[in-house]
């Protein structure tokens, strides 16, 4: 093994063996054979010790076989000095070169950034001008693809059961299952499931390009929360406008079926809407007002903390916008299955008015 030659700022070695006194800070070296450095100071060929003062520094000691000569050979590592060729004696401390996983600490900001979002309500720290500007892009703005989107999930609905209840003589029962079908699962999640494709990954984009463009840290420079600023608002917004489309959803719903069963299997709308009055109760809509609030503050916070972690320019905005839309979704099916065993357990009875 060839080792590179060390060069102090004061004098050179090129024998084989040395030694070091600490106490008088001199350096020990034993010429083993003639050299340059012998005939310079006129040794002879019995070691000799040669006294070099130095100063008093910390230094390690390395010591390679040579392979030209068969000798080893000696050189002074200094600890200042970032040498990677030399050995560290002091082993690795655990966990030191560990980094988590994106979606691990992605998953923990989701969860930080709720919390933040409840202490800012709770102490009243809202900026109200950019919560009504999200309330009007989330409701008002929103209307027309989640009414159109409930009225043709509606109508399908319709068509795949109507006609096995006509066959079976169950007319007056069509209104009721409607009623339960679209209250309780139905509205609230189609209503989420558009408003997340739509304002969730409006959400995720906007955030992300301020954060790879280093607007959020402007906002920080000027004294402004971001998350007061940007999150709040959004998760607020979302969490209010979202009830308020899941009942207009509903409304439409129920309608666009009735005038298709109407229509085209012969069950009177009058029929239909007595029969959703009998199996209908008011725990049937506010549980899907708490689902639709569940749901938004799921899609508003996962999109925001996707947002405000983004990394690597646009191509990192359009995998956050992605990502966002994604585990938004899987964050609704989720809570929609929990909060369903908790609301409807047990067997129910409210068809039984129907009949």
């Amino acid at each position: 093994m060839q080792t590179a030659p060390y060069s102090h700022p004061l004098f050179c070695f090129s024998h084989r063996n040395f030694g070091r006194n600490v106490k008088t800070s001199s350096v020990k070296s034993h010429a083993l054979c003639p050299s340059q450095l012998d005939r310079k100071c006129e040794f002879n060929r019995r070691p000799h010790i040669c006294k070099l003062p130095i100063h008093l520094k910390q230094y390690r000691l390395l010591v390679v076989p040579n392979t030209d000569d068969g000798h080893p050979a000696a050189s002074i590592i200094d600890d200042e000095m970032n040498t990677h060729d030399a050995p560290n004696d002091l082993p690795p401390k655990f966990l030191s070169n560990w980094s988590p996983p994106r979606y691990l600490w992605r998953g923990l900001s989701v969860l930080i950034l709720a919390g933040q979002v409840i202490m800012n309500t709770l102490k009243g720290r809202i900026h109200w001008r950019n919560t009504l500007q999200q309330l009007e892009r989330v409701g008002p703005k929103s209307v027309g693809v989640c009414l159109l989107t409930s009225a043709f999930v509606g109508m399908a609905f319709t068509i795949q059961f109507v006609r096995e209840f006509t066959r079976l003589g169950l007319n007056r029962s069509v209104g009721g299952v409607l009623a339960l079908a679209f209250s309780r699962e139905l509205s609230p999640v189609v209503t989420a499931i558009v408003v997340c494709g739509r304002i969730g990954s409006a959400f995720a984009a906007e955030l992300g390009t301020m954060q790879v463009s280093e607007q959020t840290d402007t906002l920080r420079v000027l004294g402004s929360d971001p998350v007061d600023y940007l999150v709040t608002p959004r998760v607020i917004a979302t969490s209010i406008a979202l009830p308020l489309l899941t009942l207009l959803c509903f409304t439409l719903g129920m309608a666009s079926s009735a005038i298709l069963a109407d229509s085209v299997y012969g069950v009177s709308i009058n029929i239909i809407l007595d029969s959703a009055r009998r199996a209908l109760r008011p725990w049937d809509i506010i549980s899907a007002m708490i689902k639709s609030q569940v749901f938004g503050a799921i899609i508003s916070i996962v999109s925001c903390a996707w947002g405000v972690t983004t990394l690597g320019g646009a191509k990192g905005v359009g995998e956050s916008t992605t990502s966002a839309v994604v585990i938004s979704l899987v964050g609704i099916f989720v809570a929609d299955f929990a909060l369903s065993c908790c609301f409807f357990q047990g067997a129910g009875d409210q068809l039984k008015n129907c009949v």
